[in-house]
């Protein structure tokens, strides 16, 4: 009798076991590049995984294209695990431009079939479907393709972090943005114009027709000339570089103005000896701002740059360039065709 039970028992858990596996392979899956073990670029691998599911505030979104960013590579190394919580594994990709799939039942301001764009706090972008919640999507600016859209979310809203909300860079004055040709300062260029800053930016030598197009007033070639010997009393300084650059731009900026800085901690001794503020800008997710954002690539004062496009398969290779911090604007990954109008 016992062995009869014991039999039984064995069977009913096969039958689940079975069951399980087959409620498993039923789940809808997607590719993704995915991370299952910190460090180099050999552990992002392109998988199937089970599609998430949009909780109730949540949208899933079918990913026509992610960017890249540099923080991308120090995150799959594991650098920011314990100050940002980042737990294992873990789909990369923080920006995205999609279509919405499907919607939570307390989502009220999108919906299915909306073309969106976003700042995912936790990643997700390199997959065929990511999930957002209403904090992170707004609706995508119509005068640009998915590919160029996926390429604005987090850098712009670095941008207007650093000059709208921390540094309230206001018309007639004067901005030094460090690094113009990148992702964040081809943003801030465009952004202090259409707030009527004059812009002083300094890139190297290949990027300084680009700063030009972009709107910088005064562009400095880094290689060649100090932007302390051209850039003098400023309002406000966007540091992207850090080290030496950041340690010269105290002395650039005039008293009771501002330093942003995107990559170091700022020393007090100094802000207080040039009678300056300052701030280290770690940027959120931000709907209502990227809404303002959209209204400037609208009214045609705001175009993303980007560089590269690549397939996701080509997820390592585009990390690798983006952490150089020498990408000309922005790489962003197809991850499917734009839908036809």
């Amino acid at each position: 009798m016992r062995i009869m039970n014991g039999l039984t028992a064995i069977i009913g858990l096969t039958a689940l076991a079975t069951a399980t596996g087959q409620m498993e392979s039923e789940k809808p899956m997607m590719k993704a590049a995915i991370v299952r073990q910190y460090g180099g670029p050999e552990v992002l691998k392109i998988e199937e995984v089970a599609r998430p599911e949009p909780k109730e505030n949540e949208v899933l979104v079918r990913v026509i294209a992610a960017s890249v960013n540099a923080i991308d590579a120090a995150i799959r190394e594991g650098t920011y695990a314990r100050e940002f919580g980042t737990t294992l594994p873990l789909i990369p990709g923080y920006d995205i431009a999609g279509i919405v799939e499907k919607k939570g039942a307390k989502i009220t301001r999108l919906k299915v079939g909306d073309a969106v764009y976003g700042y995912l706090l936790w990643g997700g972008g390199y997959a065929e479907y990511a999930v957002a919640n209403e904090g992170e999507a707004a609706i995508k600016p119509k005068t640009l393709t998915y590919i160029e859209t996926a390429a604005v979310p987090l850098v712009a809203l670095t941008a207007w972090n650093a000059l709208i909300d921390a540094a309230k860079l206001r018309a007639g004055q004067t901005v030094l943005i460090h690094g113009g040709s990148g992702g964040v300062g081809s943003m801030a260029i465009q952004i202090a114009k259409a707030r009527g800053a004059r812009v002083i930016a300094t890139a190297s030598t290949p990027n300084q027709d680009l700063l030009k197009q972009l709107g910088a007033d005064v562009a400095i070639d880094y290689t060649t000339t100090k932007f302390e010997d051209v850039a003098k009393d400023v309002d406000v300084v966007l540091d992207s570089v850090g080290k030496d650059t950041l340690v010269r731009s105290y002395g650039v900026v005039k008293k009771g103005g501002f330093i942003a800085t995107l990559v170091a901690r700022l020393d007090q001794t100094e802000l207080d000896k040039h009678g300056i503020r300052g701030a280290s800008i770690a940027v959120r997710p931000n709907a209502s701002e990227l809404a303002e954002i959209t209204k400037l690539i609208e009214a045609k004062k705001i175009k993303p740059v980007v560089s590269q496009v690549l397939p996701l398969t080509e997820a390592v290779n585009a990390q690798q360039q983006a952490a150089t911090h020498h990408t000309r604007g922005k790489i962003v990954l197809k991850i499917a065709d734009e839908p036809k109008s």
